[in-house]
Protein backbone atom coordinates (compact mmCIF):
# COMPACT_ATOMS: atom_id res chain seq x y z
CA UNK A 1 0.00 0.00 0.00
CA UNK A 2 0.91 3.61 -0.41
CA UNK A 3 0.13 6.53 1.57
CA UNK A 4 -0.49 9.52 0.16
CA UNK A 5 -2.31 13.05 2.16
CA UNK A 6 -4.55 14.80 0.22
CA UNK A 7 -5.63 18.68 1.20
CA UNK A 8 -9.43 18.34 0.95
CA UNK A 9 -8.63 22.03 0.45
CA UNK A 10 -7.25 22.13 -3.17
CA UNK A 11 -10.85 20.72 -4.57
CA UNK A 12 -11.37 24.21 -5.69
CA UNK A 13 -15.35 24.57 -6.37
CA UNK A 14 -15.49 21.26 -8.25
CA UNK A 15 -16.80 17.63 -6.84
CA UNK A 16 -13.98 15.65 -5.90
CA UNK A 17 -13.82 13.24 -8.76
CA UNK A 18 -15.15 9.67 -8.11
CA UNK A 19 -17.33 10.29 -4.64
CA UNK A 20 -20.45 8.70 -4.97
CA UNK A 21 -23.73 9.87 -4.97
CA UNK A 22 -24.81 13.22 -5.90
CA UNK A 23 -24.78 16.93 -4.84
CA UNK A 24 -27.61 17.72 -6.99
CA UNK A 25 -29.80 17.69 -4.08
CA UNK A 26 -28.02 18.94 -1.37
CA UNK A 27 -27.87 21.93 -3.98
CA UNK A 28 -30.75 22.34 -4.88
CA UNK A 29 -32.41 22.34 -1.50
CA UNK A 30 -29.79 24.88 -0.71
CA UNK A 31 -30.90 27.17 -3.78
CA UNK A 32 -34.22 27.15 -2.88
CA UNK A 33 -34.45 27.79 0.62
CA UNK A 34 -31.98 30.73 -0.80
CA UNK A 35 -35.19 32.12 -1.99
CA UNK A 36 -36.35 33.91 1.11
CA UNK A 37 -33.29 36.24 0.73
CA UNK A 38 -35.91 37.84 -2.07
CA UNK A 39 -37.97 38.33 0.73
CA UNK A 40 -35.57 40.24 2.80
CA UNK A 41 -34.39 42.19 -0.37
CA UNK A 42 -37.32 43.27 -1.59
CA UNK A 43 -38.65 44.47 1.51
CA UNK A 44 -35.07 46.24 2.35
CA UNK A 45 -35.97 47.37 -1.71
CA UNK A 46 -39.32 48.61 -2.01
CA UNK A 47 -39.49 51.41 0.85
CA UNK A 48 -36.92 53.90 -1.22
CA UNK A 49 -39.62 54.43 -3.50
CA UNK A 50 -42.94 54.04 -1.51
CA UNK A 51 -41.99 56.86 0.54
CA UNK A 52 -40.99 59.20 -2.71
CA UNK A 53 -44.90 58.35 -4.22
CA UNK A 54 -46.77 61.19 -4.70
CA UNK A 55 -49.74 59.16 -3.66
CA UNK A 56 -48.27 57.65 -0.57
CA UNK A 57 -46.81 60.90 0.69
CA UNK A 58 -50.55 62.33 -0.47
CA UNK A 59 -52.14 59.94 1.83
CA UNK A 60 -49.54 59.77 4.70
CA UNK A 61 -48.17 63.02 5.20
CA UNK A 62 -49.17 64.49 8.44
CA UNK A 63 -49.21 68.42 7.48
CA UNK A 64 -45.46 68.77 5.96
CA UNK A 65 -44.24 70.96 3.10
CA UNK A 66 -41.77 69.85 1.12
CA UNK A 67 -39.17 72.62 0.20
CA UNK A 68 -38.37 71.11 -2.45
CA UNK A 69 -41.61 70.57 -4.87
CA UNK A 70 -43.87 72.33 -2.40
CA UNK A 71 -45.73 69.16 -2.20
CA UNK A 72 -47.05 67.17 0.76
CA UNK A 73 -44.12 65.80 2.62
CA UNK A 74 -42.69 63.87 5.77
CA UNK A 75 -40.17 65.09 7.85
CA UNK A 76 -36.47 63.46 8.23
CA UNK A 77 -37.67 61.92 11.89
CA UNK A 78 -40.91 60.32 10.17
CA UNK A 79 -38.69 58.64 7.52
CA UNK A 80 -35.63 57.79 10.14
CA UNK A 81 -38.46 55.70 11.84
CA UNK A 82 -40.13 53.92 8.84
CA UNK A 83 -37.38 53.11 6.96
CA UNK A 84 -35.30 51.99 10.20
CA UNK A 85 -38.31 50.28 11.87
CA UNK A 86 -37.84 47.16 9.74
CA UNK A 87 -34.33 46.91 11.13
CA UNK A 88 -35.30 47.17 14.68
CA UNK A 89 -37.86 44.37 14.24
CA UNK A 90 -35.01 42.14 11.98
CA UNK A 91 -32.79 42.32 15.29
CA UNK A 92 -35.20 41.23 17.55
CA UNK A 93 -36.23 38.75 15.34
CA UNK A 94 -32.33 37.35 14.06
CA UNK A 95 -32.04 37.09 18.37
CA UNK A 96 -35.48 34.88 18.10
CA UNK A 97 -33.88 32.93 15.08
CA UNK A 98 -31.43 30.29 17.63
CA UNK A 99 -34.32 29.34 20.45
CA UNK A 100 -36.77 28.80 17.94
CA UNK A 101 -34.69 26.96 15.26
CA UNK A 102 -33.82 24.33 18.39
CA UNK A 103 -37.06 23.64 19.91
CA UNK A 104 -38.74 23.32 16.26
CA UNK A 105 -36.44 22.38 13.74
CA UNK A 106 -34.89 24.38 11.14
CA UNK A 107 -37.62 23.79 8.39
CA UNK A 108 -40.65 24.68 11.05
CA UNK A 109 -38.87 27.86 12.61
CA UNK A 110 -38.94 28.68 8.89
CA UNK A 111 -42.51 28.25 8.71
CA UNK A 112 -43.04 30.44 11.65
CA UNK A 113 -41.02 33.27 10.50
CA UNK A 114 -43.11 33.72 7.36
CA UNK A 115 -46.42 33.36 8.86
CA UNK A 116 -45.16 37.01 11.41
CA UNK A 117 -43.52 38.52 7.93
CA UNK A 118 -47.17 37.75 6.25
CA UNK A 119 -48.75 39.72 9.34
CA UNK A 120 -46.64 42.77 9.04
CA UNK A 121 -47.35 42.40 5.09
CA UNK A 122 -50.93 42.65 5.81
CA UNK A 123 -51.30 45.45 8.41
CA UNK A 124 -48.86 47.79 5.51
CA UNK A 125 -51.32 46.81 2.86
CA UNK A 126 -54.64 47.99 5.23
CA UNK A 127 -52.77 50.86 6.50
CA UNK A 128 -53.73 54.50 5.89
CA UNK A 129 -51.98 56.29 8.31
CA UNK A 130 -48.26 56.43 9.85
CA UNK A 131 -48.80 54.11 12.81
CA UNK A 132 -50.19 51.65 11.37
CA UNK A 133 -47.89 51.18 8.89
CA UNK A 134 -44.81 51.38 11.03
CA UNK A 135 -46.12 48.33 13.28
CA UNK A 136 -46.41 46.27 9.57
CA UNK A 137 -42.81 47.20 8.98
CA UNK A 138 -42.11 45.64 12.56
CA UNK A 139 -43.76 42.56 12.33
CA UNK A 140 -42.03 42.18 8.78
CA UNK A 141 -38.96 43.08 10.13
CA UNK A 142 -39.03 40.32 12.90
CA UNK A 143 -39.97 37.48 10.26
CA UNK A 144 -37.24 38.74 8.02
CA UNK A 145 -34.86 38.45 10.80
CA UNK A 146 -35.49 35.40 11.65
CA UNK A 147 -34.91 34.12 7.92
CA UNK A 148 -32.22 36.24 7.83
CA UNK A 149 -30.58 33.75 10.34
CA UNK A 150 -32.13 30.50 9.62
CA UNK A 151 -31.50 30.56 5.89
CA UNK A 152 -27.41 30.27 5.95
CA UNK A 153 -27.89 28.07 8.96
CA UNK A 154 -30.08 25.51 7.04
CA UNK A 155 -27.50 25.99 4.12
CA UNK A 156 -24.75 25.36 5.76
CA UNK A 157 -26.04 22.03 7.50
CA UNK A 158 -27.08 20.44 4.11
CA UNK A 159 -24.67 21.67 1.50
CA UNK A 160 -21.79 19.48 0.26
CA UNK A 161 -18.30 21.36 1.63
CA UNK A 162 -17.20 21.53 -1.77
CA UNK A 163 -19.46 23.61 -2.54
CA UNK A 164 -20.95 25.17 0.64
CA UNK A 165 -19.53 28.90 0.14
CA UNK A 166 -21.46 28.85 -3.24
CA UNK A 167 -24.76 27.66 -2.13
CA UNK A 168 -24.71 29.96 0.72
CA UNK A 169 -23.94 32.74 -1.17
CA UNK A 170 -26.36 32.52 -3.50
CA UNK A 171 -28.76 33.88 -0.48
CA UNK A 172 -27.23 37.61 -0.92
CA UNK A 173 -27.52 36.76 -4.80
CA UNK A 174 -31.68 36.23 -3.90
CA UNK A 175 -31.06 39.88 -1.76
CA UNK A 176 -30.23 40.90 -4.29
CA UNK A 177 -33.12 39.93 -6.62
CA UNK A 178 -34.84 41.08 -4.27
CA UNK A 179 -33.77 44.48 -4.48
CA UNK A 180 -34.19 44.33 -8.28
CA UNK A 181 -37.70 43.44 -8.08
CA UNK A 182 -38.72 46.34 -6.02
CA UNK A 183 -37.24 48.81 -8.36
CA UNK A 184 -38.67 47.47 -11.20
CA UNK A 185 -42.31 47.30 -9.02
CA UNK A 186 -41.53 50.37 -7.48
CA UNK A 187 -40.77 52.17 -10.97
CA UNK A 188 -44.00 50.63 -12.40
CA UNK A 189 -46.39 51.94 -10.07
CA UNK A 190 -45.32 55.23 -9.10
CA UNK A 191 -47.21 57.06 -11.11
CA UNK A 192 -50.77 55.59 -10.61
CA UNK A 193 -52.99 58.03 -9.00
CA UNK A 194 -54.83 55.51 -6.42
CA UNK A 195 -53.52 53.59 -3.93
CA UNK A 196 -52.64 51.04 -5.63
CA UNK A 197 -49.35 52.73 -6.74
CA UNK A 198 -47.94 51.73 -2.79
CA UNK A 199 -50.23 48.76 -1.92
CA UNK A 200 -49.13 46.50 -5.06
CA UNK A 201 -45.69 47.12 -4.24
CA UNK A 202 -46.19 46.19 -0.49
CA UNK A 203 -49.19 43.19 -1.19
CA UNK A 204 -46.96 41.44 -3.98
CA UNK A 205 -44.40 40.48 -0.70
CA UNK A 206 -47.74 38.24 -0.22
CA UNK A 207 -46.35 35.97 -3.32
CA UNK A 208 -42.86 35.38 -2.27
CA UNK A 209 -43.80 34.00 1.18
CA UNK A 210 -46.34 31.83 -0.55
CA UNK A 211 -43.92 30.18 -3.07
CA UNK A 212 -41.29 29.76 -0.04
CA UNK A 213 -44.00 28.20 2.28
CA UNK A 214 -45.26 25.30 -0.21
CA UNK A 215 -41.30 24.78 -0.71
CA UNK A 216 -40.86 23.96 2.99
CA UNK A 217 -43.28 20.71 2.72
CA UNK A 218 -40.70 19.11 0.43
CA UNK A 219 -37.90 19.97 2.23
CA UNK A 220 -35.80 17.54 4.49
CA UNK A 221 -34.82 18.77 8.45
CA UNK A 222 -31.21 18.95 8.03
CA UNK A 223 -29.26 15.82 9.26
CA UNK A 224 -27.07 17.79 12.04
CA UNK A 225 -30.05 18.92 13.77
CA UNK A 226 -31.78 15.60 13.78
CA UNK A 227 -27.99 14.03 14.99
CA UNK A 228 -28.52 16.87 17.93
CA UNK A 229 -31.93 15.80 18.94
CA UNK A 230 -30.15 11.79 19.23
CA UNK A 231 -32.53 11.19 15.94
CA UNK A 232 -29.86 8.93 14.74
CA UNK A 233 -31.96 7.08 12.07
CA UNK A 234 -33.83 10.28 10.72
CA UNK A 235 -30.63 11.88 10.22
CA UNK A 236 -29.29 9.07 8.18
CA UNK A 237 -32.44 9.57 5.62
CA UNK A 238 -32.17 12.83 5.67
CA UNK A 239 -28.79 12.72 4.80
CA UNK A 240 -29.45 9.72 2.07
CA UNK A 241 -31.98 11.93 0.40
CA UNK A 242 -29.10 14.37 0.25
CA UNK A 243 -26.71 12.90 -1.12
CA UNK A 244 -28.80 10.59 -3.36
CA UNK A 245 -26.74 7.71 -1.15
CA UNK A 246 -28.48 4.35 0.33
CA UNK A 247 -28.49 4.70 4.32
CA UNK A 248 -25.86 1.93 4.48
CA UNK A 249 -23.05 3.74 2.36
CA UNK A 250 -20.20 3.72 3.69
CA UNK A 251 -19.33 7.06 2.40
CA UNK A 252 -22.50 7.95 3.60
CA UNK A 253 -21.85 6.40 7.45
CA UNK A 254 -18.51 8.10 7.52
CA UNK A 255 -20.07 11.82 6.90
CA UNK A 256 -22.53 10.93 9.58
CA UNK A 257 -20.39 9.54 12.51
CA UNK A 258 -17.95 11.94 11.83
CA UNK A 259 -20.90 14.66 12.74
CA UNK A 260 -22.25 12.48 15.40
CA UNK A 261 -18.63 12.12 16.95
CA UNK A 262 -17.67 16.00 17.22
CA UNK A 263 -21.26 16.80 18.56
CA UNK A 264 -20.81 14.17 21.00
CA UNK A 265 -17.22 15.81 21.91
CA UNK A 266 -18.85 19.11 22.36
CA UNK A 267 -21.57 17.82 24.92
CA UNK A 268 -18.67 15.99 26.85
CA UNK A 269 -17.46 19.17 27.70
CA UNK A 270 -20.76 20.44 29.26
CA UNK A 271 -24.18 21.48 27.84
CA UNK A 272 -23.37 24.34 25.59
CA UNK A 273 -25.13 27.97 27.00
CA UNK A 274 -24.12 32.03 26.02
CA UNK A 275 -22.10 32.11 28.39
CA UNK A 276 -19.64 29.53 26.38
CA UNK A 277 -19.30 33.25 24.34
CA UNK A 278 -17.79 34.91 26.95
CA UNK A 279 -14.72 32.54 26.77
CA UNK A 280 -12.31 34.14 24.00
CA UNK A 281 -10.28 31.30 23.07
CA UNK A 282 -13.11 28.77 22.53
CA UNK A 283 -16.38 30.65 21.01
CA UNK A 284 -15.65 34.22 21.99
CA UNK A 285 -13.25 34.85 19.25
CA UNK A 286 -15.53 33.25 16.82
CA UNK A 287 -18.43 35.50 17.79
CA UNK A 288 -16.19 38.88 17.85
CA UNK A 289 -15.72 37.29 13.89
CA UNK A 290 -19.24 36.92 13.21
CA UNK A 291 -20.17 40.15 15.01
CA UNK A 292 -17.86 42.02 13.19
CA UNK A 293 -17.52 40.85 9.78
CA UNK A 294 -21.99 41.65 9.71
CA UNK A 295 -21.24 44.63 11.29
CA UNK A 296 -18.52 46.28 8.75
CA UNK A 297 -20.50 44.65 5.71
CA UNK A 298 -23.26 47.01 7.17
CA UNK A 299 -21.05 49.90 7.44
CA UNK A 300 -19.26 49.49 3.69
CA UNK A 301 -22.55 51.70 3.24
CA UNK A 302 -24.45 49.57 0.71
CA UNK A 303 -27.74 50.21 2.26
CA UNK A 304 -27.15 53.68 2.19
CA UNK A 305 -27.79 53.50 -1.73
CA UNK A 306 -30.61 50.88 -1.43
CA UNK A 307 -32.76 52.83 1.44
CA UNK A 308 -32.11 56.49 0.14
CA UNK A 309 -30.59 55.71 -3.28
CA UNK A 310 -33.52 57.38 -5.14
CA UNK A 311 -33.20 60.24 -2.86
CA UNK A 312 -29.79 60.74 -2.87
CA UNK A 313 -29.47 60.60 -6.83
CA UNK A 314 -32.24 62.77 -6.72
CA UNK A 315 -30.33 65.71 -5.27
CA UNK A 316 -27.42 65.40 -6.70
CA UNK A 317 -29.46 66.63 -10.00
CA UNK A 318 -29.32 63.01 -11.71
CA UNK A 319 -32.46 62.86 -14.14
CA UNK A 320 -34.71 59.76 -13.79
CA UNK A 321 -33.64 58.87 -10.30
CA UNK A 322 -36.09 55.52 -10.14
CA UNK A 323 -34.42 54.33 -13.81
CA UNK A 324 -31.20 54.76 -12.00
CA UNK A 325 -31.97 52.90 -8.57
CA UNK A 326 -33.09 49.93 -10.96
CA UNK A 327 -29.97 50.39 -12.93
CA UNK A 328 -27.69 49.95 -9.52
CA UNK A 329 -30.26 47.29 -8.63
CA UNK A 330 -29.16 45.37 -11.89
CA UNK A 331 -25.54 45.72 -11.47
CA UNK A 332 -26.12 44.44 -7.80
CA UNK A 333 -27.45 41.14 -9.19
CA UNK A 334 -25.26 40.48 -12.21
CA UNK A 335 -22.20 41.26 -9.73
CA UNK A 336 -23.20 38.63 -7.16
CA UNK A 337 -22.98 35.84 -9.94
CA UNK A 338 -18.45 36.33 -9.66
CA UNK A 339 -18.51 36.19 -6.47
CA UNK A 340 -20.22 32.89 -6.20
CA UNK A 341 -17.21 31.35 -8.15
CA UNK A 342 -15.01 33.22 -6.23
CA UNK A 343 -15.50 32.28 -2.84
CA UNK A 344 -14.45 28.66 -3.44
CA UNK A 345 -11.83 29.54 -6.26
CA UNK A 346 -9.88 32.21 -4.51
CA UNK A 347 -11.43 31.29 -0.76
CA UNK A 348 -12.84 33.52 2.06
CA UNK A 349 -9.83 35.84 2.96
CA UNK A 350 -8.86 36.74 -0.84
CA UNK A 351 -12.23 37.54 -1.86
CA UNK A 352 -12.94 39.53 1.11
CA UNK A 353 -9.57 41.83 0.91
CA UNK A 354 -10.19 42.26 -3.15
CA UNK A 355 -13.67 43.48 -2.48
CA UNK A 356 -12.53 45.78 0.59
CA UNK A 357 -9.94 47.41 -1.37
CA UNK A 358 -11.86 48.09 -4.57
CA UNK A 359 -14.73 49.16 -2.39
CA UNK A 360 -12.09 52.24 -0.76
CA UNK A 361 -11.22 52.90 -4.16
CA UNK A 362 -14.49 53.69 -5.91
CA UNK A 363 -16.19 55.13 -2.51
CA UNK A 364 -13.12 57.79 -2.82
CA UNK A 365 -14.03 58.76 -6.01
CA UNK A 366 -17.66 59.18 -5.90
CA UNK A 367 -17.45 61.40 -2.60
CA UNK A 368 -14.61 63.43 -4.60
CA UNK A 369 -17.01 64.30 -7.84
CA UNK A 370 -19.92 64.54 -5.82
CA UNK A 371 -18.57 66.80 -2.88
CA UNK A 372 -16.70 68.88 -6.38
CA UNK A 373 -20.24 69.40 -7.94
CA UNK A 374 -22.79 69.28 -5.30
CA UNK A 375 -26.51 69.10 -7.24
CA UNK A 376 -24.40 69.63 -10.23
CA UNK A 377 -26.02 69.54 -13.63
CA UNK A 378 -22.87 68.71 -14.96
CA UNK A 379 -23.41 65.62 -17.36
CA UNK A 380 -19.36 64.45 -16.49
CA UNK A 381 -19.47 64.33 -13.00
CA UNK A 382 -23.25 63.24 -12.79
CA UNK A 383 -22.26 59.74 -15.14
CA UNK A 384 -18.82 59.77 -12.82
CA UNK A 385 -20.87 59.44 -9.77
CA UNK A 386 -22.97 56.67 -11.22
CA UNK A 387 -20.74 54.74 -12.49
CA UNK A 388 -18.15 54.40 -9.41
CA UNK A 389 -21.59 54.01 -7.32
CA UNK A 390 -22.02 50.70 -9.65
CA UNK A 391 -17.95 49.86 -9.66
CA UNK A 392 -18.81 49.91 -5.50
CA UNK A 393 -21.58 47.80 -5.58
CA UNK A 394 -19.74 45.56 -7.95
CA UNK A 395 -16.72 45.09 -5.51
CA UNK A 396 -19.52 44.84 -2.44
CA UNK A 397 -21.88 42.18 -4.02
CA UNK A 398 -18.80 40.01 -5.12
CA UNK A 399 -17.21 39.91 -2.05
CA UNK A 400 -18.96 41.37 1.31
CA UNK A 401 -22.40 40.87 -0.11
CA UNK A 402 -22.21 37.03 -0.11
CA UNK A 403 -19.11 35.93 1.99
CA UNK A 404 -20.04 37.67 5.08
CA UNK A 405 -22.86 35.19 5.32
CA UNK A 406 -21.34 32.05 4.22
CA UNK A 407 -18.16 32.64 7.20
CA UNK A 408 -20.80 32.90 9.61
CA UNK A 409 -22.57 29.95 9.13
CA UNK A 410 -19.44 28.02 9.07
CA UNK A 411 -17.59 29.01 11.93
CA UNK A 412 -19.43 27.51 15.05
CA UNK A 413 -20.07 24.36 16.24
CA UNK A 414 -23.02 22.20 16.26
CA UNK A 415 -24.13 22.62 19.75
CA UNK A 416 -24.20 26.39 19.58
CA UNK A 417 -24.54 26.98 15.87
CA UNK A 418 -28.17 28.64 15.66
CA UNK A 419 -26.76 30.66 18.68
CA UNK A 420 -23.98 32.08 17.30
CA UNK A 421 -25.53 32.63 14.21
CA UNK A 422 -28.37 34.30 15.53
CA UNK A 423 -25.97 36.96 17.47
CA UNK A 424 -24.09 37.60 14.45
CA UNK A 425 -27.35 37.90 12.65
CA UNK A 426 -28.69 40.61 15.03
CA UNK A 427 -25.47 42.46 14.91
CA UNK A 428 -25.69 43.42 11.13
CA UNK A 429 -29.45 44.37 12.11
CA UNK A 430 -28.62 46.89 14.40
CA UNK A 431 -25.86 48.34 12.59
CA UNK A 432 -28.46 48.50 9.63
CA UNK A 433 -30.75 49.94 12.05
CA UNK A 434 -28.31 52.63 13.29
CA UNK A 435 -27.31 53.34 9.56
CA UNK A 436 -31.44 53.42 8.49
CA UNK A 437 -32.34 55.71 11.26
CA UNK A 438 -29.14 58.47 11.34
CA UNK A 439 -28.20 58.60 7.44
CA UNK A 440 -31.75 61.42 7.04
CA UNK A 441 -30.08 63.60 9.32
CA UNK A 442 -26.43 63.08 8.51
CA UNK A 443 -27.23 63.24 4.67
CA UNK A 444 -30.09 65.77 4.16
CA UNK A 445 -29.78 69.80 4.48
CA UNK A 446 -31.92 71.61 6.74
CA UNK A 447 -31.69 72.39 10.58
CA UNK A 448 -30.58 70.43 13.06
CA UNK A 449 -28.98 68.49 9.39
CA UNK A 450 -25.32 66.94 9.11
CA UNK A 451 -26.46 68.03 5.13
CA UNK A 452 -23.15 65.53 4.05
CA UNK A 453 -24.57 64.68 0.71
CA UNK A 454 -21.66 62.76 -0.97
CA UNK A 455 -19.24 63.14 1.24
CA UNK A 456 -20.98 60.72 3.28
CA UNK A 457 -18.68 58.07 0.88
CA UNK A 458 -15.89 59.21 2.82
CA UNK A 459 -17.22 58.08 5.74
CA UNK A 460 -18.24 54.50 4.25
CA UNK A 461 -15.04 54.30 2.62
CA UNK A 462 -12.71 54.70 5.74
CA UNK A 463 -14.89 52.04 7.00
CA UNK A 464 -13.93 49.64 3.77
CA UNK A 465 -10.52 50.51 4.78
CA UNK A 466 -10.63 49.11 8.32
CA UNK A 467 -12.16 45.85 6.70
CA UNK A 468 -9.78 45.29 5.02
CA UNK A 469 -7.07 45.10 8.43
CA UNK A 470 -10.28 43.21 9.92
CA UNK A 471 -10.10 40.45 7.17
CA UNK A 472 -6.08 39.94 7.48
CA UNK A 473 -6.37 39.81 11.58
CA UNK A 474 -9.42 38.02 11.90
CA UNK A 475 -10.73 35.73 8.95
CA UNK A 476 -9.70 32.39 8.96
CA UNK A 477 -9.71 30.34 5.61
CA UNK A 478 -12.52 27.92 5.26
CA UNK A 479 -12.65 27.01 1.68
CA UNK A 480 -12.78 23.16 1.18
CA UNK A 481 -13.62 22.28 5.10
CA UNK A 482 -16.40 20.40 6.34
CA UNK A 483 -18.26 22.10 9.70
CA UNK A 484 -16.21 19.39 11.83
CA UNK A 485 -12.56 20.35 10.34
CA UNK A 486 -13.64 24.52 10.78
CA UNK A 487 -14.40 23.13 14.64
CA UNK A 488 -10.94 21.32 14.64
CA UNK A 489 -8.85 24.35 12.69
CA UNK A 490 -9.90 27.14 15.36
CA UNK A 491 -9.27 24.02 17.80
CA UNK A 492 -5.39 24.03 16.69
CA UNK A 493 -4.57 27.50 14.74
CA UNK A 494 -4.27 30.54 16.68
CA UNK A 495 -3.76 33.18 14.21
CA UNK A 496 -6.24 34.14 11.02
CA UNK A 497 -3.32 34.63 8.72
CA UNK A 498 -2.09 31.02 9.46
CA UNK A 499 -5.01 29.21 8.23
CA UNK A 500 -3.97 28.64 4.81
CA UNK A 501 -2.13 25.90 5.71
CA UNK A 502 -4.57 24.04 7.77
CA UNK A 503 -5.23 20.68 6.87
CA UNK A 504 -7.44 18.71 8.75
CA UNK A 505 -5.77 15.78 10.72
CA UNK A 506 -8.67 13.12 9.55
CA UNK A 507 -7.05 12.74 6.88
CA UNK A 508 -8.14 11.66 3.62
CA UNK A 509 -8.12 7.74 2.12
CA UNK A 510 -8.71 6.35 -1.63
CA UNK A 511 -11.32 3.25 -2.00
CA UNK A 512 -9.67 0.49 -3.25
CA UNK A 513 -12.82 -1.62 -3.16
CA UNK A 514 -15.33 -2.28 -5.90
CA UNK A 515 -17.95 -3.30 -3.86
CA UNK A 516 -21.35 -1.22 -4.49
CA UNK A 517 -21.50 0.90 -1.40
CA UNK A 518 -23.06 -1.69 1.30
CA UNK A 519 -21.66 -1.93 4.88
CA UNK A 520 -20.36 -5.50 4.89
CA UNK A 521 -19.95 -8.08 7.72
CA UNK A 522 -16.58 -5.82 8.31
CA UNK A 523 -18.98 -2.93 9.69
CA UNK A 524 -18.69 -2.01 13.62
CA UNK A 525 -21.05 0.71 15.19
CA UNK A 526 -19.81 3.87 16.16
CA UNK A 527 -22.27 5.41 18.39
CA UNK A 528 -25.25 4.16 17.58
CA UNK A 529 -24.00 4.58 13.40
CA UNK A 530 -22.44 1.87 11.34
CA UNK A 531 -19.46 2.58 9.86
CA UNK A 532 -16.89 0.46 7.79
CA UNK A 533 -14.36 -1.09 10.15
CA UNK A 534 -10.88 -0.73 8.12
CA UNK A 535 -8.88 -1.39 11.55
CA UNK A 536 -7.67 -4.49 9.68
CA UNK A 537 -6.38 -3.24 6.60
CA UNK A 538 -4.99 -0.01 7.56
CA UNK A 539 -2.60 1.11 10.60
CA UNK A 540 -3.61 4.55 12.16
CA UNK A 541 -2.23 7.39 9.44
CA UNK A 542 -2.53 5.23 6.36
CA UNK A 543 -4.25 5.78 3.43
CA UNK A 544 -5.30 2.97 0.57
CA UNK A 545 -4.77 3.35 -2.81
CA UNK A 546 -7.44 2.59 -5.67
CA UNK A 547 -9.40 3.96 -8.63
CA UNK A 548 -11.27 5.98 -6.06
CA UNK A 549 -11.00 10.07 -4.78
CA UNK A 550 -9.95 10.93 -1.35
CA UNK A 551 -12.77 10.68 1.11
CA UNK A 552 -12.84 11.79 4.52
CA UNK A 553 -11.99 9.34 7.55
CA UNK A 554 -13.80 9.10 10.71
CA UNK A 555 -11.90 9.35 13.84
Amino acid sequence: MFSKKLNPRSFGIMKPEGVPGSSLTAIGVGLFVAFGGILFGYDTGTIGGIIAMPQWLKTFSTGYINPANHGPGITASQSSLIVSILSAGTFFGALTAAPTADLTGRVWALAISLVVFCFGVLLQTISSAIPLFVAGRFFAGFGVGLISALIPLYQSETAPKWIRGSVVGAYQLAITIGLLLASVVDNATKNRTDSGAYRIPIALQFAWAIILGVGLIFLPETPRYLIRQGRDEKAARSLSRLRRLPVDNPYLVDELADIKANYEHELSLGTSSYRDFLTWHTLGKRLMTGCLLQSLQQLTGINFIFYYGTSFFTNSGIQNPFVTTMITSAVNVASTFPGLYLVEAWGRRRLLLFGAIGMFISQMIVAAAGTAFPGSTNLSAQKALVAFVCVYIFFFASSWGPVAWVVTGEIFPLGVRAKGLSMTTASNWLLNWAIAYSTPYLVNPGKGNADLQAKIFFLWGGCCLLCAFFVWGMIYETKGLSLEEVDEMYETINNAWQSDSFVPSRGFRKEETKNTGAVGSGEKLKGDIPVVDQSSEHTEGEHAEGNGVATEVSE
